[in-house]
């Protein structure tokens, strides 16, 4: 028996509240705290909440009467607890006396409906409980309200109204109870050893560790039972350009990391990063020629994504995510040139991602003041064409190829020709090769929508 040594039916307990519960708690406990933790637990709950007043009136109660009350077994009251308490709706305090045993039952208030699908941790548990349709249900119906505009505060203060006074010393003040905060009750993690990261990076800490964004990364941390060291690598693939949590790519991160270590397939639904005014303009019209849809497709992906994609649906290998997660982190580019470098990069090195290769190109770029992968593609195009030029008069004369895909999307490294073979018909094989590889690479990357 689980309860065996831990509690006896004549153990005493006694109930305490020092916050008061919202007042659509009951449709919070039904609906959304219920599928976690079972209908004993919330039956509990009820009951323990029902019996916070007997308690300043009768102060000791057995187990048994809740037994009795419940109609459970002590080993299902235990289990419904300790429910309650991993879920934050309880804390439980023990007293040994010198006859029996003591417990405190501590309630603590649900969150509000709307305000729990704002806790990560709550909210990914109910999703994985009870599916996308019924979770997309509920938080549709419990989704806030509009705050109202209410214009310019012209509220009066105290002394507005009121005269001074001297203050009787005679009256004697009881301190009001500090409310606790709903959610989760998790071990933190040594958020000083992560500033100490992203310091070191120069990354502004006071705009990342937010309160917010370290009680997200707590409860991912804790979800997917990641190292602190694996925690830094996710969110500093996570970081935008202005120095922000992409809280999606957090998460996704999250879970390839964990995927990693557990052996489990990948999530099958893809996290699209959310692109900035300027990344969003490509996705604007839809592309009419190959290297817009080239363009588009830099502009609209992640570069892990495309580490993916030249890796044949592969995950990627750690060691190309931490390199291009630590040029990204020192470098201010956005995903769109990061990723036509990559790009670049690996097709000049025969699919191998050269570090210094790629921070040399990308810090030039930034430099330049990139941001879209059109600017980086025409560079490269450009710095091909003046390459071409300078080479001997004779072979000048070679007619230039008219395909849409920029120069520097082709393999370069070509077999030799004989001395009599048609130069015209050699460029030709040339672009079939190429299109076959950026039409390969962009079907690999429809199939996964």
């Amino acid at each position: 028996m689980q309860y065996l040594g831990k509690i006896l039916p004549i153990d005493g307990y006694q109930v305490e509240m020092n916050a008061s519960v919202p007042a659509d708690y009951l449709a919070a406990l039904i609906h959304l705290y219920q599928p976690l933790v079972g209908i004993n637990a919330i039956q509990l709950y009820q009951l323990l909440l029902q019996e916070e007043p007997l308690s300043k009136e009768v102060h000791l109660q057995a187990h048994h009467h809740l037994m009795n009350y419940l109609n459970q077994s002590l080993d299902q009251i235990y289990e419904a607890r300790v429910k309650l308490e991993a879920i934050g709706l309880l804390q439980t305090f023990k007293k040994d006396g010198e006859d029996k045993t003591i417990f405190t039952y501590v309630l603590l208030p649900p969150f509000r409906p709307a305000a729990f699908f704002g806790d990560l941790m709550l909210a990914e548990l109910l999703y994985r409980q009870i599916g996308k349709t019924k979770f997309d249900t509920l938080k549709a119906h419990y989704k806030e309200t509009p705050v109202l505009e209410k214009g310019e505060n012209i509220t009066v203060a105290f002394n507005d109204v009121f005269q001074p006074f001297t203050p009787d010393g005679e009256i004697k003040i009881t301190p009001v109870p500090e409310q606790q905060t709903p959610g989760v009750p998790i071990q933190s993690i040594d958020f000083s050893l992560l500033s100490q990261a992203l310091t070191k990076s120069m990354i502004p800490v006071d705009k990342v560790l937010t309160e917010t964004n370290q009680r997200m990364i707590n409860q991912l941390a804790v979800m997917y039972d990641l190292e602190l060291d694996e925690i830094e690598k996710a969110l500093m693939w996570a970081l935008t350009d202005e120095n922000e949590v992409d809280i999606a790519q957090f998460k996704a991160a999250c879970q390839d990391f964990f995927a990693k270590k557990e052996n489990v397939p990948p999530q099958t639904e893809t996290t699209t990063q959310q692109a900035s005014p300027a990344q969003a303009a490509p996705q604007q019209n839809k592309p009419r020629t190959k290297t817009e849809e080239l363009i588009q497709h830099f502009e609209t992906i992640t570069p892990k994504e495309l580490l993916e994609d030249m890796s044949n649906g592969n995950n990627a290998s750690e060691q190309d995510i931490d390199i291009v997660s630590e040029i990204a982190t020192r470098q201010n580019v956005s995903n769109a040139v990061l990723n036509v470098a990559i790009h670049y990069v690996m097709l000049q090195s025969n699919h191998q991602l050269s570090k210094r290769y790629l921070e040399t190109i990308v810090s030039h770029w930034s430099r330049l003041g990139y941001t879209t992968a059109k600017q980086a593609m025409d560079h490269v195009a450009n710095q091909q064409q003046k390459k071409a030029n300078k080479k001997p008069a004779a072979r000048s004369k070679q007619p230039s190829s008219q395909e849409v895909i920029p120069d520097w999307f082709k393999n370069r490294k070509t077999k030799p020709q004989p001395a009599k073979a048609d130069n015209k018909e050699k460029q030709n094989d040339l672009a079939d090769k190429d299109l076959q590889e950026l039409e390969s690479l962009l079907k690999r990357h429809t199939s996964k929508k």
